[in-house]
């Protein structure tokens, strides 16, 4: 009952994770297709506030349960090739993320915070990169569910 516990929290967390980083990413599509400054100011400021309330939580507590149920389950995180292999990617994602999208979608919000530094080149070269890294950072983590759920590697 407590490993079913721990995987029901495990997969809770994960459905929220994944939930809100994709949900962000349609939200930023929103934004380019926007001519609106102003738009891509909230769209930023929200997809901000949306990581620190549910994406960096929801990582912690994936990872947190998903470690409970490994050790209810007897499986070790480095001798079980699926459980190793989606830490790995969920470690990628995360640094890509920290490092990457984090401080480009600060410099877009500021960018577009600004109708004197504001310059729609500038905008689309950030977003490229964001695009990039987003992708990265999103991709990632839905291979870790399917080398979870199909026990691949």
């Amino acid at each position: 009952m407590i490993y079913s516990i721990w995987k029901l929290l495990h997969i809770l967390a994960v459905i929220l994770f994944l939930g809100n980083i994709t949900v962000g990413a349609f939200w930023k599509l929103q934004a380019d297709k926007s001519t609106d400054r102003l738009k891509i100011v909230e769209i930023f400021k929200n997809l901000i506030k949306a990581d620190r309330v549910f994406t960096m939580p929801s990582a912690i507590a994936l990872f947190i349960f998903g470690v409970g149920v490994a050790m209810q389950g007897n499986l070790s995180l480095v001798e079980t090739p699926w459980i190793l292999w989606s830490i790995v990617m969920l470690i990628i994602s995360a640094f890509v993320f920290m490092t990457k999208v984090v401080p480009l979608q600060k410099q877009i919000f500021e960018l577009a915070s600004s109708e004197e530094k504001f310059s729609w080149d500038l905008y689309l070269s950030l977003s490229r990169k964001w695009n990039v890294w987003g992708t990265i950072a999103t991709v990632t983590p839905y291979i870790a569910v399917a080398l979870m759920v199909l026990k691949l590697m």
